[in-house]
């Protein structure tokens, strides 16, 4: 399952259009599936950190597209474990995130832990944080 994470969702040098796409459908998606999510993902913090880390411009490129790749898995509502299945739904989700922000966890910053508990304490607030970056 590593080289499955690594070779083909968490791809550290995908092409500039996939990480174009990553990165709109992450812009796109990501807020209201936090929303739906955040009960099941125990670790919720450190997504939408990671998400903040992602969209700020003084993250390294190769941590962006890491971050990107995983968190445009998360928003996918058809994957290899769909997510509207009860127990097992968010599994491969968050086997994806926690791969991903273990890769990563050197790169975020106090800062993007700050928006994220913001975010995650101010419902509503995120959509204007979505134009952001």
């Amino acid at each position: 399952m590593q080289k499955v994470l690594y070779g083909e969702i968490l791809d550290p040098e995908p092409t500039a259009e996939k990480a174009k796409a990553d990165e709109k459908r992450v812009r796109n998606e990501f807020v209201e599936k936090v929303r739906r999510a955040a009960a099941k993902v125990p670790f919720i913090e450190e997504v939408v950190a990671g998400y903040y880390c992602a969209l700020d411009p003084a993250t390294p490129a190769r941590t962006r597209y890491i971050l990107f790749g995983a968190l445009a898995y998360f928003v996918m509502p058809l994957d290899w474990v769909p997510d509207f299945l009860m127990v097992f739904g968010f599994t491969d989700d968050i086997a994806v995130l926690t791969a991903a922000i273990s890769a990563v966890r050197s790169s975020m910053r106090d800062v993007h832990f700050a928006a994220a508990r913001k975010m995650l304490a101010e419902p509503g607030q995120e959509d204007a944080d979505k134009g952001k970056a």
